[in-house]
């Protein structure tokens, strides 16, 4: 098995949205007294290749854009250093693109951290394709950075929620939220939705009445030992008929956190990202937290 170090990597590419993930990755790493790596990963491929360079010209342009990097790097540096001065922070400039030189990045981190989007996205993308392509596939925690409505401003107060469907995909992401609103000395709101349908459907419930009270034990089940291990958490249940990311959604609006599982129990054999990690991922309106299952091997 990888050896995880004791570190929070954060990707950058010095756009607006990068930074702010930064220095969300700075207060963490200081909350846990972790260190901080800030890592950046070459976009060359579709600068260059292909475009009629080659030879001194294509050396000359791929140093420009190390230098570019080297500066979004020194940049966030600097940003995360104003957070604490006391921060062990590291750096490393990869020569590989950024989706591949972060999923690297994850296997020896306790948790990644990516902007919602950056300088790759395009007007009008809602997620970049790399914060996408590492929630999906990274071997560690990947926490995407958003803020209310799409802004940098990201939210430092308010509970962290939960996404509890019954899933095993659940369970690693309940432990991890209960320890960030310990950490943070914020309550939990666990969040259970019980239906694919909303309640405007036409077609009605899906289930009887007599299924909500089954559902309701299930996130009885689901949190037990919880509140023994953490009494410093307050829990606020939210049972809800109604789509998970719907629900979720709602509540990313007054949560400094929202934290799920890649996949839950609606999810397909061979998806590496649920509908509901990817709503959340899309629209939630302030950091999303997508808890993988552990790999083995």
């Amino acid at each position: 098995m990888t050896a995880i170090d004791p570190r929070i990597t954060a990707g950058v590419d010095g756009s607006a949205g990068a930074r702010a993930a930064v220095a969300w990755a700075a207060r963490i790493a200081s909350l846990r007294h972790l260190e901080l790596k800030i890592a950046h990963g070459l976009r060359v491929a579709g600068r260059y290749y292909g475009g009629g360079l080659s030879g001194a010209g294509a050396e000359t342009l791929f140093d420009a854009i190390r230098a570019d990097g080297e500066r979004a790097v020194a940049d966030a540096r600097a940003l995360a250093a104003a957070v604490d001065r006391d921060l062990t922070i590291t750096s490393q400039v990869h020569n590989d693109p950024p989706v591949p030189a972060l999923i690297d990045e994850s296997r020896h981190a306790r948790l990644l951290v990516v902007a919602h989007t950056g300088a790759g996205g395009f007007t009008g993308m809602l997620v970049g394709g790399t914060a996408a392509s590492v929630a999906a596939h990274a071997h560690c925690p990947v926490a995407v950075v958003r803020g209310r409505h799409g802004a940098t401003a990201v939210p430092e107060a308010g509970p962290v929620a939960v996404g509890i469907d019954g899933s095993p995909n659940s369970e690693p992401a309940i432990a991890v939220a209960f320890e960030e609103a310990s950490l943070r000395g914020v309550p939990l709101v666990a969040v259970h939705a019980w239906t694919d349908t909303t309640a405007e459907d036409p077609r009605g419930p899906t289930r009887p009445e007599a299924g909500e009270a089954a559902e309701d034990r299930l996130l009885t089940q689901r949190l037990a030992g919880r509140p023994e291990k953490y009494p410093d958490v307050g829990i606020r249940r939210v049972l809800v008929r109604d789509r998970p990311r719907h629900a979720l959604l709602d509540v990313s609006a007054e949560a400094q956190l929202v934290v799920v599982g890649s996949r839950g129990r609606g999810g397909f054999t061979g998806m590496v990202l649920g509908s509901t990690s990817q709503a959340l991922v899309q629209h939630a309106r302030c950091p999303v937290l997508v808890v993988r299952p552990q790999r083995k091997g």
